[in-house]
């Protein structure tokens, strides 16, 4: 796995959690974006955990319909490959 690959959670962490933090807060910054980061993790955790348990429960039953599933995701994952290349080859 790519090193930029792994920084993405960091890379939101960073973008949007410090606008949501105060330096003139009551309590220190570094705690403030603990908070925050403890929050957005578990929240992410959740969203996760029941998206995968719903999907679970959807497609277990229908094999068809997960063989749709997975061939439009990989086709769409392909586009977006070559959409990227293609940007890379251009810029």
């Amino acid at each position: 796995m790519r090193a930029g690959a792994r920084s993405g959670p960091l890379l939101v962490f960073l973008a949007v959690l410090p606008q949501f933090a105060t330096p003139r807060g009551i309590w220190p910054l570094a705690v403030q974006l603990a908070i925050l980061g403890v929050v957005f993790t578990l929240t992410c955790g959740v969203f996760y955990l029941s998206m995968g348990s719903a999907a679970r429960r959807i497609l277990d039953g229908r094999p068809a319909l997960s063989r749709v599933i997975a061939r439009v995701s990989g086709a769409a994952m392909i586009v977006i490959g070559l959409l990227l290349l293609a940007e890379h080859l251009l810029a």
